[in-house]
């Protein structure tokens, strides 16, 4: 096995190349994007860790005028056009930043990070202020945006003016290349519960901190912004010229994020780990962007980092932990959506068809649920795949990409359940329990399990997680010898304070004829296992014994009273 050095966690173009980690050449996006350099501003929007600040970071030490990145390129594709690195090559001044950590529960929060960002900024280009071709008064308010004392209106318009003492320094436009530009905007949107004028706040700064440095602005040779989604026109690049938007829908740009098969071949080739290609490719491929075939960096690297170090290591959800995964319990939420079967539809595997609109502003994000399953293809949670039957204009036939995704769905879906059913009105489900009620609850939980979302195919999994969601957190000690792997699927409910408990005995049928036999056959169990005469002997006095059998969305329940 070659000497690989995995960079998990670093997305720092010069870090990666001179500390000699793995690179999967991308440098061919350098050529693509001058190919139309008279563009004015491109947008480049794809879902999280698909190699977003790692282009970006290539792209400024490409560019900016105050390095020599010669060594850096050394051996990549755009090297071997030798009349291009002339001609760009460190050859105009660059600013780049990145938003990825604007953040925070309240607007106050977030402004003070922003501040943070632009007087890291500034002093990092704090050599304009010795300048004598530099505006004096341009200095001053450099200053104060440097000390983080600026007023509000300066950090508004503080991208133009850093573009604009630069041009002045250099007697060159300027590059500007910001990273994440939604960021702040995803995060107000996702805070707006207690404070409403949080999004129209954070509004009130980036709108302007952005139109500023693109519009009609001379200064500006060109602007690249990349993030998760494409911000309508109107709401964020008003009035601009030139406008380019890339996103996972085109073919343009998307061979340059996310790694297509053959840079996946080429890394477990050199790693000596080719017989993991098949799980690799069930977990973390299946995204299709435009044309490409593409699966998610991020889980990839991790995955062979952890691979090397551990032969025997079993592949699992990299991309979850990198985010909440709100979004899907979000959608879940929204009770006037009836999403139900079609989440179904998609955790069974299958596809479902839906409008995909391209531009969007968060505000509106979730008022409609076409928009919610657009939210979730442009993030990722999605993907688009191709069918034989001809679609009507606008439609596309959507699916879960890879297990991956299908973990976190399912967990979104399961944690939804359980929460849900702790705070709903369980009073006549318990009063069913305590009292033996079996024909209320056969009523009862086949009207539940038709108002909920399935997953696992029905299996008796699906179906106890079911049950232990329901008699969870309501003041009971809830123990589930299937969920603790002890091979027994009974369920037991104890009320210490009133010394009595009930048990469930739960099993699954392929059949709907087979529900009475399945459930006298958990009912013999509870009788040979002795289930009810163990919890008597702990010192309960009354203890309910219930045989729950499953097919589909119907359920029977027996209960034997002595």
């Amino acid at each position: 096995m070659e000497n690989i050095k995995i960079p998990v966690g670093r997305s720092g173009f010069a870090d990666i190349r001179m500390n000699n980690y793995y690179f999967a050449d991308k440098s061919g996006l350098i050529e693509e994007l001058l190919k139309t350099d008279a563009t004015q501003v491109t947008l480049i929007t794809r879902p999280r860790r698909f190699g977003k600040t790692l282009n970006m970071s290539m792209l400024s030490e490409f560019f900016d005028i105050r390095k020599d990145s010669k060594a850096l390129f050394k051996g990549l594709a755009i090297a071997e056009n030798e009349e291009l690195c002339t001609k760009w090559m460190n050859q105009y001044p660059t600013l780049f930043l990145t938003f990825k950590d604007i953040g925070g529960n309240t607007f106050e929060n977030a402004y003070g990070l922003l501040e943070t960002v632009i007087s890291n900024l500034c002093k990092s280009h704090e050599y304009l202020t010795k300048s004598e071709v530099v505006n004096e008064n341009d200095k001053l308010v450099f200053l104060e945006l440097s000390l983080g004392n600026a007023r509000k209106k300066d950090l508004q318009t503080s991208i133009a003016l850093l573009i604009r003492m630069m041009q002045a320094y250099y007697g060159k436009p300027v590059i500007l290349l910001v990273d994440e530009y939604d960021v702040p905007i995803a995060k107000a949107s996702g805070n707006r519960g207690e404070k409403e004028d949080y999004y129209e706040q954070m509004m009130e700064v980036i709108r302007p901190l952005i139109s500023t440095a693109i519009k009609d602005n001379d200064s500006l040779k060109f602007a690249v912004f990349t993030g998760c989604l494409r911000i309508a026109k109107e709401s964020i690049f008003t009035g601009t010229n030139n406008f380019v938007s890339d996103t996972i829908s085109d073919t343009r740009l998307n061979e340059y994020f996310g790694f297509t098969q053959a840079e996946v071949n080429v890394l477990l080739e050199k790693t000596k780990l080719m017989d993991h290609i098949d799980e690799i490719k069930k977990w973390y491929n299946g995204y299709q962007f435009g044309d490409f075939d593409i699966y998610c960096p991020w889980d990839v690297m991790n995955y062979v980092n952890n691979l090397i170090m551990n032969p025997k290591a079993e592949p699992k959800s990299y991309w979850e932990n990198t985010s909440d995964n709100a979004i899907i319990r979000s959608f879940l939420e929204r009770t006037q959506f009836d999403v139900n079967e079609k989440f179904e539809e998609l955790l069974d595997g299958k596809y479902i068809l839906e409008p995909i609109e391209e531009t969007l502003t968060y505000d509106v994000l979730e008022s409609s649920e076409e928009n919610l399953w657009t939210l979730l293809y442009f993030t990722g949670y999605l993907t688009t795949i191709q069918i034989e039957e001809k679609l009507p204009f606008g439609l596309f036939a959507l699916k879960i990409p890879n297990a991956e995704v299908m973990d976190i769905f399912r967990k979104s879906v399961k944690s939804w359940f359980y929460d849900h059913a702790s705070m709903s009105d369980r009073s006549k489900l318990f009063f069913a329990l305590w009292n033996g009620e079996a024909e209320t609850l056969t009523n009862l939980l086949s009207d539940l399990l038709f108002d909920t979302i399935s997953y696992h195919d029905y299996r008796e999994s699906f179906y106890h997680a079911f049950l232990v969601g329901l008699v969870s957190n309501a003041g009971y000690r809830v123990e589930s010898n299937y969920e603790n792997g002890l091979g027994r699927s009974d369920i037991v409910v104890k009320d210490r304070r009133n010394r009595r408990a009930f048990i469930i005995e739960a099993k699954w049928t392929e059949s709907e004829q087979n529900l009475d036999k399945v459930c006298e056959q958990a009912m013999r169990q509870i009788e040979e296992r002795q289930y009810v005469k163990k919890i008597e002997r702990m010192g309960y006095k009354t203890v309910v014994p219930f045989a729950m059998a499953f097919w589909k969305k119907q359920c029977l329940v027996k209960v034997k009273k002595e």
